[in-house]
């Protein structure tokens, strides 16, 4: 599948809309060139009628042409509910110098938008740092995916020292869980940059989703060649904490190895827990493209029915 589309620096265009439906479209282009074929990936707007249902809907003019009875589908029959979770944190503004975590994360929701829309599923977004910043419900019509466009363009303001917000994942994630009255798919988008030693906390918030009968989707997004991998340039650094502003100099080469080995174990207990709570977890890396994104929906979406 290309991913060239994916790859293009999206924050220098305006039409968050009119970007996600290139991703989408070259996305689902590639699907059906590559082994993927025949996954489920058609937008219908009729179905079949179902003996015994009321003929209020059927589509006549359909009938006419092709023997076969569909009943119309309205924006308001919706097969699935969505909410797409987004840290707006200051540490999602990294790298600064480029695509960030946080553009990332509003152009890969803006494409599950698009996608969703055109399987008439409802979708809704919350955003959040240090408290949940906004919570919509998730909603079908036109109109409401016009007003989750323009909220996700707010996102993409530049970050300045004065916005410095940290992140308190679980008090934002409890909220949602009892903000979201029907079941529904949650789709989280975060680096998981919190205190390590609030692991507990984030969990409970996640496990209180799921006892409300919440499917959840956990995005960790990073980006994998210098949080991760911490592929530097062997000269003296000055780290910069994004949400704290608090400075370190160092020499990259002299704390490699420790650094790599501690962020690994941790990103890896999360990865375990999730496994054990029944969460999917989704590494997402910045530099990889959307379609990563929009495949795990799919998979998901398919398994729920």
């Amino acid at each position: 599948m290309s991913d060239k589309i994916n790859r293009l620096h999206l924050v220098h265009f305006g039409n968050i809309e009119l970007l996600a439906k290139q991703v989408v479209e070259g996305f689902i282009t590639g699907m059906h060139k590559s082994p993927f074929h025949g996954f489920s990936v058609e937008f219908a707007e009729h179905r079949l009628y179902n003996k015994g249902e009321s003929t209020r809907h059927i589509d006549w003019k359909l009938f006419a042409r092709s023997d076969k009875m569909f009943t119309k589908k309205y924006e308001e029959e919706t097969n699935l509910r969505c909410q797409i979770v987004i840290d707006t944190s200051s540490s999602m503004y990294y790298p600064v110098d480029s695509v960030n975590k946080l553009n990332f994360s509003v152009y890969a929701a803006a494409s599950l938008i698009e996608l969703l829309k055109r399987q008439r599923d409802a979708v809704g977004i919350s955003l959040f740092n240090e408290k949940l910043d906004l919570h919509t419900p998730a909603k079908s019509s036109q109109r409401h995916h016009v007003y989750l466009y323009s909220e996700l363009e707010k996102c993409l303001q530049k970050f300045t020292e004065e916005s410095k917000k940290q992140t308190d994942s679980e008090t934002a994630l409890h909220a949602i869980a009892e903000l979201c009255h029907q079941r529904s798919l949650i789709m989280i988008f975060s680096d998981l940059l919190d205190d390590p030693d609030r692991t507990d906390k984030l969990f409970e918030a996640l496990q209180h989703l799921k006892h409300n009968k919440h499917e959840v989707i956990l995005f960790h997004v990073t980006d994998k060649k210098n949080e991760i991998d911490f592929e530097l340039d062997n000269r003296p650094y000055t780290l910069v904490d994004m949400e704290t502003g608090e400075k370190m100099r160092l020499q990259p080469a002299e704390i490699k190895e420790k650094y790599q080995n501690e962020i690994q174990a941790y990103f890896k207990e999360i990865e375990m827990r999730c496994i054990k709570d029944r969460i999917d977890f989704m590494p997402a890396d910045i530099s990889e493209g959307y379609e990563q994104v929009l495949l795990k929906y799919l998979i998901k979406r398919q398994k729920m029915g």
